[in-house]
């Protein structure tokens, strides 16, 4: 691939496996909605998180109970919700803290990540979790702490809904680097087709066994990150007129 500056990363479905989410991350949150908030009130952060979720519902009589009610729903249909990923990651923070959970990061993905930091290029994640969910998923995979491999985390609440292009562009302002030397690999179509409308340029990752199919239409698609080789402009390349 020509030069790049900054490659952003999807989680599920590119970096880490979508069942371990479904099947492990999320019933583990969604059994411990109400014992979180019992633990945690009238703390900022229940206070927090009770504002945002009044907030979000338009009601601002919601109390504890709706709450968890709301939470427990969104859950079980996967809504991308700012409040509920924000609950989730906290939840998911005490299990790696305590060691019941770990994040699953695919076994390619921690070499990319140190062949990519080699080469100079700057490695972002993007997803739909928290940033701080995000971090916890790298710093406590099963490949050992993966965090100093990367430079940032952006999510919902930072950037905007990830088929949405001005998130895209929110990032290239946050970190710096213009649109066409930054590079999104996701799993998910509509997501490349925001980067790409952005400026961006994008690479469909297709693990194996994917019940969509190998390929997803429109954009280059790899099953792996093994064959991916980035090298930064030289300074030469940077400056030179477009």
């Amino acid at each position: 691939m020509s030069p790049v500056r900054a490659v952003v990363l999807d989680i599920e479905g590119t970096t880490g496996s979508s069942s371990h989410v479904r099947d492990v991350l999320f019933p583990y949150a969604r059994k411990r909605f109400a014992g979180w908030f019992a633990t945690h009130r009238g703390e900022p952060s229940w206070t927090e998180l009770m504002e945002e979720m009044r907030t979000y519902t338009g009601d601002p009589r919601l109390d504890e109970s709706g709450a968890v009610a709301a939470l427990t729903a969104w859950s079980d249909q996967d809504v991308k919700a700012p409040p509920l990923k924000r609950i989730q990651g906290r939840i998911w923070a005490e299990g790696y803290a305590r060691s019941t959970l770990t994040g699953h990061v695919y076994d390619d993905v921690p070499a990319a990540l140190a062949r990519w930091r080699q080469a100079g290029v700057d490695r972002y994640v993007y997803s739909s979790g928290s940033a701080a969910a995000q971090r916890d998923w790298f710093a406590h995979s099963g490949h050992g702490d993966l965090s100093g491999l990367l430079d940032g985390y952006f999510d919902l609440s930072g950037a905007g809904g990830k088929k949405d292009p001005q998130s895209y562009r929110a990032i290239s302002r946050a970190i710096g680097v213009p649109a066409p030397e930054t590079v999104f690999f996701s799993d998910v179509g509509e997501e490349l087709d925001a980067a790409t409308a952005a400026g961006w340029r994008a690479v469909a990752v297709r693990r194996p066994g994917d019940p969509r199919g190998p390929r997803v239409a429109g954009h280059p698609t790899v099953s792996a990150l093994d064959d991916i080789r980035l090298h930064r402009s030289t300074r030469r390349e940077e400056e030179a007129p477009t």
